[in-house]
């Protein structure tokens, strides 16, 4: 009777240790990449640049506050630079006002990851929010190109809002441009109008895009719009970086 006694307490126990570890995997906290620019001068203007605060803070939150882990990495390391227009009240939103009283995220921020460093290995998915700044450095880095792809190849999402899609630029898969024949959007050329700097930026997103073979769209400037194909996840404007993250947070969610 002790032996039955002793057999079946070991059966449970071992039941027990394995539905743990099932629940335990079940439950594994997903992790994911922001890649943020490193550039802070806007063409030859003397004005600054860097990445829009909203852009960053609206999708940081969203996977946060669901249980995300974030890494941030930027081409240099370190500090990255925040576009001064971005810090200006009438930018402000409930997300960019927890930004600036979070001094966990902004103690973060001065010790990112040189992008060099990062692999897509640790990672679920990568998220790069806009700003100017990514025009001129990540549209043309080539760590960035090659981390993209990995992620792409590796059937993990990847995601961009507003001028980050610009990242794309060089980014192949199989010879062949990502976004050939894919459905994106991302800042338009009347938004750059708008903002006054079609002649100051390197190149115009939504030409660009299209001479790679993208299938382009927009909605009026300014109106939240994202589009996902696939694993590719792009917004048009700041608008839209709510919108880009709760996709990418869909897609996490949808992966064992």
């Amino acid at each position: 009777m002790k032996k039955i006694a002793l057999f079946t307490l070991l059966v449970l126990t071992v039941g027990c240790l394995s539905a743990t570890a099932q629940k335990t995997k079940k439950t594994k906290m997903k992790k994911v990449l922001f890649v943020v620019t490193s550039h802070s001068e806007l063409g030859n203007t003397g004005e600054k640049t860097g990445f829009w605060t909203e852009e960053f803070a609206a999708p940081y939150y969203e996977l946060l506050d669901k249980g995300v882990q974030i890494d941030i990495a930027t081409p240099k390391g370190g500090q990255p630079p925040i576009d001064p227009k971005s810090e200006d009240p009438s930018a402000a939103t409930e997300d960019t006002k927890r930004f600036d009283a979070d001094t966990e995220l902004l103690t973060k921020l001065k010790n990112t990851h040189k992008l060099s460093d990062v692999k897509e290995s640790d990672y679920d998915a990568v998220f790069y929010p806009g700003g100017h700044g990514p025009l001129w450095d990540l549209a043309t880095d080539a760590n960035s190109s090659a981390l993209i792809e990995s992620f792409y190849t590796n059937n993990k999402p990847v995601a961009f809002v507003c001028h980050s899609p610009a990242v794309l630029k060089n980014v192949k898969v199989n010879g062949e441009f990502l976004v050939k024949g894919k459905k994106v959007t991302g800042f338009s050329n009347t938004e750059e109008e708008a903002v006054g700097l079609t002649k100051v930026v390197p190149f115009l997103l939504e030409d660009a895009l299209q001479a790679n073979g993208a299938i382009y769209s927009k909605v009026a400037d300014w109106n939240p719009y994202a589009v996902e194909d696939g694993l590719l996840i792009t917004g048009q404007n700041p608008a839209s970086s709510k919108l880009v993250a709760e996709k990418l947070l869909a897609q996490l969610n949808s992966k064992k």
